[in-house]
């Protein structure tokens, strides 16, 4: 909670200014309470604003995870291909996520969208929830 507040200030954790957006998932994978299977494949650094909404979106996730969904796992992954970055963040929880019920999905939509990003939800209810992202990396 503490991470969200600070980027929610405009605060950058250090370790994402500092080291890049795969150490800073990393940390945020290994501080969950839910396990998490990381699979990051980056090379190199990507824009400011890109790195910011990466890491915006996979720390809002693992917090309705752990915080909703009532979870055993998760899986992050996050690869870079030629045109832009592909975000995945998927639970085995109850699903049934409500982007209208303030559970900080209609922000995750709204940063996205403010870089030209694609964002999808998809998040049955019994059968867990599949967050995917797509970041232009111009």
């Amino acid at each position: 909670m503490h991470e969200l507040r600070k980027l929610a200030r405009g605060i950058h954790p250090a370790i994402l200014t500092e080291a890049g957006l795969g150490p800073a998932i990393d940390t945020l994978a290994r501080r969950s309470t839910v396990p998490v299977d990381l699979r990051v494949s980056l090379n190199g650094r990507m824009p400011l604003p890109t790195e910011v909404t990466a890491y915006y979106v996979v720390a809002e996730a693992l917090t309705n995870i752990v915080r909703s969904a009532r979870a055993n796992r998760a899986e992050v992954v996050v690869d870079r291909r030629d045109d832009g970055l592909f975000i995945r963040v998927e639970d085995d929880g109850i699903g049934g996520a409500d982007p209208l019920a303030g559970s900080g999905i209609e922000g995750l939509r709204d940063r996205v969208r403010a870089l030209n990003g694609r964002f999808s939800l998809d998040s049955p209810a019994g059968r867990g929830t599949k967050l995917e992202v797509w970041l232009p990396c111009e």
